[in-house]
């Protein structure tokens, strides 16, 4: 278990990804407990098989949908940072239009991207 602090997140490290994913620096902070806590090889990153032990997604008849949708083809492992980007397509929509800055890029769950996930059998162009 002592090689789990070493692991932990740099501050910068988790306002690069509240920036680029929405997600509150509480979130991201739980999110980071439980990829560790799934990241059975300790090596930081998750296999296909980490994902299958999750209970939840063992029984749903989409669980492989759903796990596919974190592992670019010809990938086996996610980062932190990937499994974070993933995550970010299912957050709801927001009013984007508020937030929206000329310098910023289109959110992760914008409605033009989350239709860019869908096309071509699935697979998000962020992750190819």
């Amino acid at each position: 278990m002592g090689s789990r602090a070493s692991t932990l997140l740099r501050e910068e490290e988790i306002e690069e990804i509240k920036k680029e994913t929405g997600f509150s620096h509480s979130q991201i902070t739980r999110l980071y407990s439980r990829f560790t806590s799934l990241d059975k090889g300790e090596n930081g990153t998750l296999s296909r098989e980490d994902f299958q032990r999750i209970p939840e997604l063992a029984i749903n008849p989409l669980g492989d949908r759903i796990i596919n949708a974190f592992f670019p083809e010809g990938e086996d492992q996610v980062n932190f940072r990937g499994f974070m980007r993933t995550l970010a397509h299912f957050r709801p929509i927001e009013d984007n239009e508020k937030n929206k800055n000329a310098t910023t890029s289109e959110p992760l769950n914008s409605r033009t991207n989350k239709l860019l996930c869908l096309k071509d059998d699935g697979w998000c162009k962020y992750f190819r």
